[in-house]
Formats: structure tokens, sequence, C-alpha cells
């Protein structure tokens, strides 16, 4: 059994862990939905969605045998200050510039630990449909533009869960939280690319800006409306202009850790047309080097370039000098 009274305070603040629920159901209830969106052309092109993971994700227990029940965590990241007219997601700034991936799994291990001898830990990785996982857990609710929200915490928050062949000692019902979103419109209305399905409530992903910029690794054509915007990499607008998100937003914070900080002087401190000649003139190899476990390393140079160069026709000063 679980002892979920291991789970203090005290250990939650030290992980960066704002809010947690519990779950025994394997079975995702948004699967039907997921598979209809993941079998359209609005699923395009995220291939990975659409192939066998796609029916892995039906159960917790195709990529978990011994299921019995699930705890699920909301890894808080304060939104960053840009004084810049371009700005990056503040995600790639959650664990001081270090891909989440390799910083929340080993939270979620450290975790896991010491509530059992068996478990498995689930990010974004493993064909499970996480947030519904944490919808399940009573964390939030989907919003208009498909983003887990939390009435505490808003959307600006990472998910991690953790799979334990056993059940929890305390008996913990969890309720899906009621939709709040209203007749809210904002982050359809906001989104420059009209990337946000109103209707489904699913995003058009060849349309959205996130896609564009961090799944498309070679040079490919902008969507229409993305050079109006000023996302170079991943995308926050339909959060910033959430009503949930507006507490979390008074309390942006500074760029903090050696790979922030890195990314910050490289991209931020100088001007586009500095920043975008380096970038030519260096090769894969040093690119990859250089943003070693950071966010970017994945899309890669090329796939950076591509993110910039929209931006030189209607440049306004966009870093500083």
């Amino acid at each position: 059994m679980i002892n979920l009274e291991i789970l203090t305070p005290e250990l939650l603040e030290l992980n960066g862990i704002v809010d947690w629920g519990y779950n025994e159901s394997p079975d995702p209830s948004t699967y039907t939905e997921f598979l209809e969106w993941s079998q359209s052309s609005n699923s395009q092109p995220l291939s990975y969605l659409q192939d066998h993971r796609a029916i892995k994700r039906k159960s917790l227990l195709n990529v978990y045998p011994d299921f019995q029940s699930s705890i699920s965590f909301l890894f808080s990241y304060s939104p960053k200050k840009f004084d810049q007219d371009f700005k990056m997601g503040n995600y790639i700034f959650a664990c001081d510039g270090v891909d989440y991936h390799y910083e929340l799994r080993e939270r979620l291990e450290s975790i896991g630990k010491k509530l059992c001898s068996e478990y498995k830990t689930i990010l974004d990785v493993e064909p499970v449909l996480e947030r519904d996982l944490a919808l399940k857990s009573g964390l939030g609710w989907f919003g208009k533009n498909s983003m887990l929200i939390n009435r505490k915490h808003g959307s600006y928050f990472l998910i991690g869960s953790i799979l334990f062949p056993h059940k929890a000692q305390q008996q913990i019902k969890s309720n899906i939280e009621t939709d709040h979103c209203g007749n809210c419109t904002a982050c359809i209305d906001q989104c420059p690319t009209e990337a946000i399905d109103p209707h489904s409530r699913t995003l058009i992903a060849n349309k959205c800006i996130s896609t564009f910029t961090i799944e498309i690794f070679k040079e490919h054509s902008a969507p229409d409306g993305y050079s109006e915007a000023s996302e170079v990499f991943g995308c926050d607008i339909c959060q910033d202009v959430c009503p949930w998100n507006r507490k979390i937003l008074q309390d942006q914070t500074e760029f903090n850790g050696e790979k922030s900080l890195l990314i910050k002087n490289f991209f931020f401190d100088r001007k586009l047309e500095v920043v975008i000649e380096e970038l030519e003139n260096m090769s894969n190899r040093e690119f990859r080097r250089l943003f070693a476990q950071t966010s970017l390393e994945r899309t890669g140079r090329v796939g950076i370039l591509k993110n910039l160069k929209p931006f030189l026709k209607n440049t306004r000063n966009m870093s500083r000098c």
C-alpha cells in the first residue's frame, strides 16, 4: 500500500510541486476524443500521435501492466521577464534552462522511491494521455486552448505522474473539475495563426506556433500570421491572455541558472541579425554542444534559424543593442 502522508508540504515545495492528485482508473476519460483528433488532419504533422502509440494511450495497462493507482503532480514554472520584442516559451526556463525532461524525471524518481519500491514515472514522452490523467486526478479542466487549467495555479505548470502496482492506504476520491472557461474566448481570439478550433476545443497543429517552432526541424513555410506574433520557440500567447493566469503573470521572475542565462545572452542580448549570422556560421555539432541538455537541442540549429528568419522582415529593434 502507498502512504500518501509522505507527500508533505515540505517535500512538495522542495520539488516545485504546487498541486497533486490521486487516481485508480487505468482508462482515459477523453480517449475517444483524442483518437478522433489524432486521426484527423488537425493533428498533422504530429505523426507520433497517430502511429501505434495512439492505441497504447487507450489504457495505462498498456504501458504498465501492473497498474493499480497513479499520482499526478503539477510542477509550476514562473513566467520570465522578457524586455525584448520577441520571446521563447517560458517552459524552456522551467528548470533553470535545463530540458525539463531530465530534471522532472529525477524529481519523480526521488518521490517514487519514497512511496513504493515499484513504480513507473510518466512524462509527456510516454504514450499516455497525461493531461487526461491529471484531469481524472481532479487537478483542473481542459481550457478552450486544450491546456489543463487549475483554478489556483492557472496553466503555467508541467505535468508529471507516477504509476504504482498498489493502491493508497487512504481513501481518496478525485472529482473532475468543472469547466470554468464560461463564455471567455480570449485564447481563441488572440491566437495570431487561428490555431484553436473553437468547436472541438482542440489545436489545429499545422497552424500552431509551438508545432512550427519546436516540431519542425528543417526549412519550412511558417503558418499565416506567424510573423505578426513574437514567439520564436514555443508559444505562450494563449496562456498569457488567459484570465486564470493573471495572478501568475504578476509574479514574473528573472532568468536564473547557467543554461537560462546562456539562452538569454545568446538570443536576447544582441541584435537579431548578429544572432542569425552566428547561427549560420556555426556547425550543427557546435550548436548541439553549446545548447546540450536544453530544449533547443531537440529542434537544432536549422530549426532555430527557420524560426528566426521571418522576423528579419519586420524587425523592430527586437533585441537590445
